[in-house]
């Protein structure tokens, strides 16, 4: 019966928590910031392993965030641990690259079809401001069309958070809305001979705890057009999605490849790694500036990414993902209608969003979460989830036990 679940208390997370806001700005920051979660929610992990994790405080969940997106072999992958450990005992970051660096480089040419070229770095917003450098390197060109709310990552060009900001940090910056091809239209009329180029998410993933949307091809193919007839340079970015959309980029199965991607998240299994990927005619453009970071070459990540990669393609990983998928949004769905809830599912089966038509302040989803807490199912009020290989059929079957032990209770509780 729901009426025996307890919800978890966290002593040494609270505490913990209590430490932080005397040396760190607002204790938590960035978009792991406690008001982020369900209240009380649990702050701190000790531990990860498989589909697992636990918090501070010993309890146990099935993550279903995955550490942001990175997770997509599960924690602590025996063959990506091994291969890391004996890279590590030789060398990792060094007064330059080992090997890995250019094999690295070379797969990721091999699997993603638009690509010809690499450039790494280490976190999703170096790269994706690196693709509109690049684009403007080869257009000699200022303007970049992005779209309104779509998150690209946390520095000033981009941060949804204007605080600190100055209007000269977004210069060049024009905003359109997302499968509204008129709006991209009307921006590239007024920018004509200034349009540099358009970044764009494979699926419009705003980073407010907004229902996700998947792309219209017709847009897609648009954006495409538009950049062929301007000379522009599209980009697409593949922080969130690269890996779980498709074995390779997420557009091809439109028919579009873009001329630069911006990769991150799941290409290391949790290791800091991050590419640019891009097509010939912007090769001599991204190596005509100087840019660099000091971890940006370390070898232990290009490691774990070459073993991740490979074994998503070597036990067809993605297929494995959206067989789960299916599986948990199909029992959410049926769920939620037994329980006559208003549930919405968004966005792919391997980054599904789950919301209720009507909420405040996301209050019934903040619900459902802290429910599915306190039954051992981690999952995120506002923002989207992840599969992973390491969820087995079981794995998802325990978590439908829990989800709709949680629905019944928001049924009880507001409905």
């Amino acid at each position: 019966m729901t009426s025996t679940i307890i919800t978890p208390t966290h002593p040494v997370s609270d505490a913990l928590l209590q430490r932080a806001q005397q040396v760190v700005p607002n204790g938590m920051y960035g978009h792991q910031i406690a008001t982020g979660l369900w209240p009380g929610a649990p702050q701190f992990v000790s531990r990860t392993a498989g589909s697992r994790m636990w918090d501070a405080d010993g309890h146990e969940y099935i993550d279903l965030l995955c550490s942001w997106g990175p997770i997509i072999h599960g924690y602590q992958h025996p063959k990506i641990e091994e291969a890391v450990e004996r890279q590590r005992r030789i060398c990792d970051t060094a007064n330059g690259p080992s090997e890995h660096f250019v094999a690295l480089a070379e797969k990721l040419v091999d699997v993603v079809e638009h690509a010809d070229w690499a450039m790494f770095a280490k976190n999703g917003s170096d790269v994706t401001t690196l693709c509109l450098t690049i684009a403007r390197a080869h257009t000699g060109r200022g303007t970049i069309l992005v779209e309104e709310g779509t998150y690209h990552g946390a520095l000033p060009w981009c941060n949804p958070d204007k605080t600190g900001v100055l209007a000269s940090d977004r210069a060049g910056l024009a905003y359109y809305t997302y499968n509204d091809l008129a709006s991209v239209e009307k921006l590239v009329a007024e920018h004509a001979g200034d349009l540099a180029g358009i970044i764009v998410a494979p699926f419009r993933h705003d980073p407010a705890g907004s229902d996700l949307e998947m792309v219209d091809p017709a847009f897609a193919q648009g954006l495409r057009r538009i950049c062929d007839d301007s000379g522009a340079v599209l980009i697409l970015d593949e922080v969130r999605t690269g890996f779980r959309m498709s074995f390779g980029g997420s557009w091809e199965q439109y028919g579009v490849r873009p001329d630069l991607s911006s990769w991150s998240k799941a290409i290391g299994n949790g290791y800091p790694i991050a590419a640019v990927l891009g097509a010939e005619r912007l090769r001599e453009s991204a190596g005509s500036f100087f840019v660099t970071g000091t971890f940006w070459f370390s070898a232990v990540p290009m490691v774990a990414a070459l073993t991740s990669i490979t074994l998503l393609e070597e036990e067809d990983g993605v297929a494995h993902m959206f067989a789960r998928g299916d599986q948990y949004v199909a029992g959410l769905r049926e769920q939620a209608a037994s329980y006559a809830l208003p549930v919405t599912i968004t966005g792919p089966v391997t980054m599904p969003y789950l919301s209720f038509a009507g909420e405040t302040d996301h209050e019934f989803t903040m619900a459902w979460s802290a429910e599915c807490a306190a039954r051992g199912v981690y999952v995120h009020p506002k923002h989207n989830g992840f599969m992973s290989t390491a969820l087995t059929e079981a794995d998802v079957d325990a978590v439908l036990v829990a989800t709709d032990g949680a629905f019944a209770e928001v049924a009880k509780r507001f409905f």
